[in-house]
């Protein structure tokens, strides 16, 4: 290997938003993770409700926009049956 272009390999605090934190070695000292073995549903044996259908509805009222206008083609579905 060359020297002096390879990225220090260091000690590294995980932490998740879950709040558990374990060392692990990185380039990056620190680093920030949604889920970990603590709280996945695998590991722990419990279900969490992941709602996806609401997201596009909760981006919406975030951001102050209205529901899509049904294009032509749904309009004319919808007279047509």
């Amino acid at each position: 290997m060359k020297k002096g272009i390879h990225p220090e390999y260091k000690l590294a605090t995980v932490t998740c938003a879950c709040g558990n934190t374990f060392q692990t070695r990185s380039t990056v000292s620190e680093i920030r993770v949604e889920i970990c073995s603590q709280c996945h549903p695998f590991f722990t044996g419990k279900q969490k409700l992941v709602d996806s259908a609401g997201r596009v509805e909760k981006f919406r009222r975030k951001y102050n926009m209205p529901a899509a206008e049904p294009t032509k083609k749904e309009e004319s579905a919808e007279t047509n049956s």
